[in-house]
């Protein structure tokens, strides 16, 4: 009952951002799950065109709304999907984002990966203490979506 007082207090534009990013997020999530890496890609790109007819939102706004609609999720979501949800909210709002993918070994040996994104050479989202210890993969083509 507490989250939805909080949903109504929200003014009209983030009302709409957080339920959009849900719905982004949840898609993003099944796609992971359903259909190959490339295909989703595919699919995010031909909704991640810039819309000068959506009204201008600041990054801390697109990061609040991916971070708190991972909270709302149910059993959350990986990085991998968040830093895909974080993508297309800001491409859409004409940031140039670049997703990061990196790896790295455990203490016990197991390979370990991570999702990231970064704007002007600034991680936006996905930040982590140990983030150097992961070895970044090559760019993806059209890393930009």
């Amino acid at each position: 009952m507490k989250q939805v007082l909080k949903l109504l207090r929200l003014t009209n534009k983030d009302r709409y951002l957080l339920i959009n990013t849900f719905i982004l997020l949840g898609f993003i999530k099944l796609g992971l799950w359903l259909l190959p890496f490339q295909t989703l890609r595919q699919i995010l790109g031909s909704i991640s065109q810039p819309n000068t007819k959506l009204n201008p939102t600041s990054l801390s706004k697109i990061i609040w709304a991916v971070n708190v609609s991972t909270l709302c999720m149910p059993s959350g979501a990986k990085c991998l999907a968040r830093a895909l949800a974080c993508q297309v909210l800001m491409t859409r709002r004409g940031y140039s984002p670049e997703l990061r993918i990196g790896v790295a070994k455990s203490d016990e040996g197991k390979l370990e990966a991570h999702a990231w994104v970064e704007s002007q050479g600034q991680v936006v989202i996905g930040y982590l203490t140990d983030l150097p210890r992961f070895t970044q993969l090559p760019s993806l083509p059209g890393n930009r979506l």
